[in-house]
């Protein structure tokens, strides 16, 4: 008798699947640990999620086991037309004797037109497939600031916002809220309070290596604008300082005019495909805060 091909079909991870999911992530991904999977996954079920999306995105079932995974993290944000629903398009593996069943996650995970997706994380040899898949780049590079050695105009102040925090004189319920929910997933939450404004800001501990020597710095979440950040560079630099933190990663396309620091395209890259345009200066709700760096 001829023995039966094993039947492998493309569905929706479910919240009893992450286990799974988390071995299959840490046998693909060299360096990460199970607990570091298990860790973001655990995120990614408490978190609010659109209704009719995925909460964690899609696997490769064969008889109810995981041979491969896309992980997707969507969130509402508010646009100019309403609400607009943009998905991270995040950690993509399939075991090595099911790879030619790779394409079937790449495409029901990219099937929705209304949908903006982003890829904030891809590998330098993945960016021609990125880009045959009709993906736009629209961040080359990072900017590393040396923020301290910005100017501090009078009457500036900064203070921390922590995921107790209730509303922040000032800022609207959804920002508030944006900065308490990232400070829960061990962020740095702030509020920089001028003569004239108020801007908030979420930042990220993460390390710049230089060869064996591993700088200590933090990577820019969101602000409203990266001109808030030059704006109100000097004040939040000297707080970092104080933390042992002296350099601040952001997403940038050149050299940030107002801003000591060295600009890269050796990393940063990132990508997207849909009908919104990411800006500069948000990463919220991606896979760098559910997961880490």
């Amino acid at each position: 008798m001829t023995a039966l091909r094993p039947m492998i079909r493309c569905r929706e991870i479910k919240a009893a699947d992450i286990e799974a999911v988390a071995d299959l992530l840490a046998r693909g991904f060299v360096g990460r640990s199970r607990a570091y999977w298990l860790s973001g996954l655990q995120h990614q079920a408490g978190r609010d999620v659109p209704h009719g999306y995925p909460r964690f995105g899609y696997m490769l079932d064969l008889d109810g086991a995981p041979v491969g995974v896309l992980l997707l993290i969507h969130t509402a944000r508010g646009s100019e037309g309403g609400t607009a629903i943009w998905c991270n398009l995040s950690s993509w593996y399939v075991a090595p004797p099911f790879r030619n069943h790779a394409p079937m996650l790449a495409k029901i995970a990219q099937r929705l037109t209304e949908v903006t997706y982003v890829n904030i994380s891809p590998a330098r040899w993945t960016w021609p497939i990125v880009e045959a898949q009709r993906f736009e780049a629209y961040c080359n590079g990072l900017f590393c600031a040396m923020p301290a050695l910005s100017r501090v105009p009078d009457g500036t102040a900064v203070e921390f916002v922590s995921a107790a925090t209730g509303a922040v004189e000032g800022l609207p319920h959804a920002e508030a809220a944006l900065l308490t929910r990232h400070a829960g997933y061990g962020c740095l939450s702030l509020v920089a309070r001028t003569q004239s404004s108020v801007s908030p800001f979420v930042l990220q501990p993460v390390r710049v290596r230089r060869g064996t020597i591993g700088l200590p710095a933090m990577q820019l979440i969101y602000c409203r604008n990266v001109e808030d950040f030059v704006a109100c560079a000097g004040v939040i630099g000297r707080l970092l300082l104080r933390q042992g933190k002296i350099a601040v990663l952001l997403d940038a396309n050149g050299p940030v005019a107002g801003l000591v620091g060295v600009y890269t395209e050796r990393r940063g890259r990132k990508y997207v495909k849909g009908p919104q345009r990411p800006r500069l200066g948000d990463l919220s709700d991606t896979e760098l805060v559910l997961y880490g760096p």
